[in-house]
């Protein structure tokens, strides 16, 4: 099968040669590599191969989640498999791609695929935690029939590192545009309704987390408030987010004070920031509207809105 890889940059910053290297040591060998680069300027396309690899320069106003790769796909639609990875997601194993690639080959009912998400090596307590909670070792397919299971998580995905057979991605017209995040949580969703299964894959791995403070937390919340109140279809298919949040809490507890109980203080005001951000988010719209950019993570959202 062949394999174009995606990458969006911004500012790729001091990860970016290790997600190069990483890249360049797959031994599944990638068609293309295409760069979806928004105005870089601390020397991010410096150091990639513009006469191996294709670069796309747009304007850092008109970046969009799911618009900006959506728009990519289709310029360089010339392969089997479209992976997605973001700028600060280095690859921790040379057979990272031939895994992904692997499951869509030997499973046919597969429309998508992602991978394990692995702390970065100076990563703290709690974004450890955060990545061995979100991705644990264990496998697993899931289809629309999972969803009295797993309720809204059978829809959890990443696009930090995420794999879509072209056939499928263009049957359900690929990532919307418009969208504040959560793009690769509507395709997998839109291919789960249209009959595809989903696959997490354990043994795929990159290296990838990040240390936000309770305020980044809080926007980060807000903005997934707006996402879920944008896009009620969601809860309507899948449940609500909520009875996670709480089982989120109770292991984040646990492992805290397993590791480093004097965190414990900073883990409950982080979950306060992320609940009342949510709230705030799922309520946006009774917000005045300066308030909502200022709450958010994603400006440039609001300057299209």
């Amino acid at each position: 099968m062949k394999v174009n890889l995606f990458i969006p940059t911004l500012n790729a910053g001091n990860s970016w040669k290790e997600v190069l290297a990483g890249v360049a040591k797959q031994n599944y060998a990638i068609s293309r590599l295409v760069i979806i680069d928004s105005g870089s300027t601390d020397g991010t396309l410096d150091l990639i191969d513009k006469s191996t690899c294709d670069l796309i320069q747009i304007d850092k106003k008109d970046f969009d989640h799911g618009g900006t790769r959506q728009k990519a796909a289709e310029m360089f639609p010339d392969a089997d498999v479209f992976v997605f990875l973001t700028q600060d997601a280095i690859l921790a194993e040379p057979d990272a791609l031939a895994i992904m690639v692997s499951a869509l080959e030997k499973n046919p009912e597969l429309g998508m695929v992602y991978g394990r998400q692995l702390p970065h090596k100076n990563a703290k307590v709690l974004e450890t935690h955060a990545r061995l909670f979100n991705y644990p070792a264990e496998s697993k397919i899931k289809s629309l029939e999972d969803a009295d299971r797993y309720g809204i998580r059978t829809i959890s995905c990443s696009n930090s590192f995420a794999a879509y057979r072209k056939t499928a991605f263009f049957q359900v017209n690929g990532f919307p545009s418009g969208s504040i995040l959560g793009e690769d949580v509507l395709i997998a969703g839109k291919m789960l309704l249209d009959g595809w299964k989903m696959a997490y894959l354990s043994d795929s791995k990159i290296h990838h987390s990040h240390n936000y403070s309770a305020i980044e937390e809080f926007k980060r919340y807000f903005d997934i408030g707006v996402f879920h109140v944008n896009n009620e279809w969601i809860f309507e298919k899948f449940g609500r987010a909520e009875s996670e949040g709480f089982k989120y809490l109770k292991s984040e507890l646990n492992y805290t004070f397993k590791h480093n109980p004097l965190l414990i203080p900073k883990c409950l005001i982080a979950t306060g920031a992320k609940f009342v951000g949510y709230k705030l988010g799922l309520n946006y719209q009774s917000l005045p509207v300066q308030f909502r950019k200022s709450f958010s993570m994603t400006k440039a959202y609001w300057n299209r809105s």
